[in-house]
């Protein structure tokens, strides 16, 4: 997957993963179209995982 997909609004799956990861602020979640790479790059940075990971998580949600 080269592209973030969403499942629902962008607000419903920012709420998820702050549920999941109570570490993450509204800032980390700042997502802006076309972004994807970099939202990636700071969930992961903050997460301390891979972007493939992280991609996962946002994709179970």
């Amino acid at each position: 997957m080269t592209k973030l997909e969403f499942k629902g609004s962008w607000n419903e799956t920012k709420g998820k993963l702050k549920q999941k990861y109570a570490e993450l602020t509204d800032d980390d979640l700042l997502f802006s179209e076309g972004k994807d790479d970099e939202l990636l790059g700071r969930l992961q940075t903050k997460l301390g995982q891979t972007k493939e990971e992280v991609r996962k998580a946002i994709a179970e949600l």
